[in-house]
């Protein structure tokens, strides 16, 4: 469902620096696979390119059958919306709306209005969150904010969900938590995975880990 042949990628203008050569991926339908680096390797430009917020100079990526090179920036936007989910280190969950507006913002700019409530609530059960709906974002634990992530990246059913460093700001008892409901919550949504991560023990509940190096992806 995600593939990617010989993807480059390089910043720096007039003094070029080549962050991704030659990157070639393939990720089947509900499979997780964890990609593991030092911090400054591309793991985040990685999950950009896929999630077409940046473009590579050369190779293709393919999502859902879809080539991203075909697609205008108004395509990849609605490519985003509809089939992609995000989990963020730094959560993204928005201060002035309550847990359950968060968490129902993909269905809300889809237009899928239609049992979102319903739908909202039961991703919020589903990642043990289902009394706390209707509060602020500043009433809740990082712990929780990051559940509220999860909850929101898969309330719409991507075919994709795409994690950065989704435990850095975690200690360590917590991230273990976080690790746990994001492997459920994927095997429950049947939705392909992809995480980034400097920590082996986040990536030890994948499928598959690959180490990201400046030659390439290898197995870790």
């Amino acid at each position: 469902m995600l593939s990617l042949v010989d993807v480059h990628k390089s910043f720096g203008g007039a003094r070029t620096r080549a962050v991704l050569s030659g990157i070639s991926l393939e990720v089947r339908a509900g499979e997780y696979v964890a990609i593991v680096g030092e911090s400054g390797v591309g793991k985040s430009t990685l999950l950009n390119l896929i999630a077409g917020l940046d473009r590579p100079e050369r190779g293709g990526i393919v999502l859902d059958g879809i080539d991203l090179g075909g697609l205008d920036d108004d395509g990849l936007t609605l490519l985003r919306r509809e089939r992609v989910g995000f989990v963020f280190q730094a959560f993204h969950v928005l201060p002035y709306l309550t847990v359950a507006r968060n968490v129902a913002l993909p269905l809300m700019l889809l237009g899928r209005t239609d049992g979102m409530e319903a739908r909202v609530a039961s991703m919020l059960e589903a990642v043990g969150l289902a009394t706390r709906g209707a509060s602020r974002p500043a009433e809740l634990s990082g712990g929780e904010l990051q559940r509220v992530a999860i909850a929101r990246a898969l309330v719409h059913r991507p075919s994709l969900l795409l994690a950065d460093e989704p435990t850095g700001n975690l200690d360590p008892d917590t991230a273990s938590h976080v690790v746990t409901l994001l492997r459920r919550s994927l095997a429950e949504s049947g939705a392909a995975g992809l995480l980034v991560t400097h920590s082996l023990q986040a990536a030890a509940s994948a499928d598959r880990v690959l180490r990201l190096t400046p030659a390439g992806l290898v197995p870790a």
